[in-house]
């Protein structure tokens, strides 16, 4: 298995299933690192120098070690219910939405929701949220008034790598990007 195999099930694990490893969340989504460490590598390989190399080549930036790296988290992108202490922040006021061609009349109609996580994904430039959306088929991306939001009294938090999350986003502040 590759490393990016074993970056992908780590992120499994911490995102969203712990107990496929036996090991559990606390309330702010930590995992002992000794036990991530014991569980994946029954499947992957992986060890403390692996699992370090990985958090800091990640190009998503995905997961945070705690300060002395006996611990570590997912940033966000959870289906399962954690704190992982975001701040409230002020949003720009504009951020964007990359999704697939598919979901166009669904976020259309509903505007767009989380789904199984927790958040709504958002990013600060296009360029990223097309890179987003293309993982989902043809690209389409939303731009989102965020800032018109925000004066609404809706709630931004932006994650350590730099993701916008707010929990759902209504159609009358969703334009597509021509």
């Amino acid at each position: 298995m590759s490393d990016k195999d074993t970056s992908k099930y780590i992120s499994l694990i911490l995102r969203h299933k712990p107990e496929v490893i036996g090991i559990t969340l606390d309330e702010h989504g930590w995992a002992d690192v000794s036990q991530l460490i014991a569980g994946v590598s029954k499947t992957h390989r992986l060890d403390r120098q692996l699992l370090e190399k990985i958090v800091a080549e990640d190009e998503k930036q995905r997961y945070s070690f705690n300060e002395d790296k006996t611990l570590i988290r997912a940033n966000q992108g959870h289906s399962i219910p954690v704190d992982v202490e975001l701040e409230e922040v002020t949003p720009p006021a504009v951020l964007y939405h990359g999704t697939g061609e598919k979901f166009v009349s669904s976020i259309n109609s509903i505007g767009l929701i989380p789904k199984s996580r927790l958040y709504v994904h958002l990013s600060g430039d296009i360029e990223t949220a097309v890179k987003v959306g293309q993982r989902h088929g043809k690209p389409v991306v939303y731009i989102i008034d965020s800032g018109k939001m925000s004066a609404d009294g809706y709630q931004f938090y932006r994650s350590v790598n730099g993701v916008w999350l707010t929990k759902s986003v209504p159609v009358k502040y969703l334009s597509k990007l021509k």
